[in-house]
């Protein structure tokens, strides 16, 4: 059965809504991650950060009050014409929330810990629930006051990828009509200095696939599509989901990518299609040496006559949970715009060790007739591994 993707919000360090994010996004806008300190002790760290104006928690719901929900709230303020819509046609019960997420709300879980460290006891506004994986789907149940099925996957990198699948399955099942699906994640000190810890984190802009990268940028953001399966809006569907874990290392993905290849072929023979038939492909692309080498290998077995390709991470950097849904959503954009391609905004040092890939540029478009297929890779720690594809709606 046909999921259609009938509508989307987003922020990321790119702007606030589809029209700032697409515009920025297409031309290779690069300006949103910024070498900063005070996120890591003794040195700087890239972080891309959402600098606009977040709308405020309405006082009802004040309990959920987090940065990660404030993320949520305004892409979701952005497609409350289609929720409401949604509701009108559905019913409350028959509409889910999908989501994934990997911070919640643990940077004031984190504050509050501080201040009780210090002072033996929290203050008057620390809530456990805001650390809580379930907090940001809960909040959306009480805000919209949905009582349809309604989780939060957190798989690390892949959790918002997996949300979509996840949604999609709803759909088939016919437990859902329509489902709220994609994820959110919020700069914290605690993630920042994980990463760290395990020297993944580099000082500059993240620079993917080049024989000079040295880490990630973390960053944040949202993306919250309205998944249905009529064809409502814009005609967009997500064609084929692909899921494997392969459980190689803790951190470290399969060096062949044997996991990543898997992926991908399942989300093609879901979709029926051949790897000729997809016209761009996003990357992973984090920018740390193993992740970056095991992608280029799985990239070139699934499409060793190469494919338009690029990372969008120089521009958003890891944004971790909400990773997956936010790169499915650039896909969602060349789609419902011009059919612009994200480029690939790295120094140009190809890695002699690795295969060589197609690299798009800041001219390169989807083909203007015919049916356009866009694939999405969202790899994590303990081998999780997503690929998506997206295309007109058949």
């Amino acid at each position: 059965m046909t999921a259609y993707l009938t509508a989307l919000g987003i922020n990321c360090a790119l702007g606030m809504d589809q029209a700032e994010v697409a515009r920025r996004l297409f031309a290779g806008d690069c300006s949103g991650v910024r070498s900063e300190a005070g996120w890591v002790p003794e040195r700087q760290v890239g972080v891309a950060a959402v600098t606009g104006q977040l709308p405020a928690v309405p006082p009802a719901l004040a309990r959920h009050n987090s940065r990660n929900n404030r993320l949520l709230l305004q892409a979701v303020q952005q497609i409350e014409g289609d929720i409401q819509a949604a509701i009108q046609r559905y019913g409350h019960t028959r509409i889910g929330v999908v989501l994934g997420t990997s911070t919640s709300g643990i940077d004031e879980a984190s504050q509050g810990i501080g201040h009780y460290l210090q002072h033996q006891y929290f203050p008057d506004d620390y809530q456990y629930r805001q650390q809580m994986l379930e907090a940001p789907a809960q909040f959306l149940v009480e805000l919209l006051q949905l009582r349809g099925p309604a989780y939060v996957i957190s798989t690390a990198c892949t959790s918002s990828a997996r949300a979509l699948l996840s949604a999609q399955r709803l759909l088939n099942l016919g437990v859902c009509d329509a489902v709220l699906c994609g994820g959110v994640d919020s700069l914290c000190r605690l993630t920042l200095n994980g990463f760290s810890a395990l020297e993944a984190v580099s000082a500059q802009r993240c620079n993917p696939f080049s024989r000079l990268r040295d880490g990630i940028n973390i960053g944040e953001g949202a993306a919250v599509f309205m998944m249905t399966r009529e064809p409502v809006g814009a005609p967009i569907a997500l064609l084929g989901c692909g899921a494997s874990s392969d459980a190689h290392h803790i951190s470290a993905p399969h060096p062949e990518g044997d996991g990543a290849v898997l992926a991908m072929n399942k989300a093609l023979r879901q979709a029926g299609l051949a790897a000729t038939d997809i016209d761009y492909l996003n990357l992973h692309g984090t920018a740390t040496p193993h992740n970056d080498a095991m992608e280029s290998h799985a990239v070139h077995r699934v499409f060793p006559e190469g494919v338009h390709c690029s990372s969008t991470k120089p521009m958003i950097g890891h944004t971790l949970g909400a990773a997956g849904a936010l790169e499915a959503a650039f896909c969602w954009l060349s789609l419902a715009g011009d059919g612009h391609l994200p480029p690939h905004l790295w120094d140009g040092q190809a890695d002699p060790q690795l295969p060589a890939l197609r690299w798009a540029g800041v001219d390169d478009r989807l083909p203007s007739h015919g049916p356009r297929r866009l694939m999405s890779n969202s790899f994590a720690f303990g081998g999780s591994n997503i690929s998506l594809i997206l295309g007109d709606a058949r």
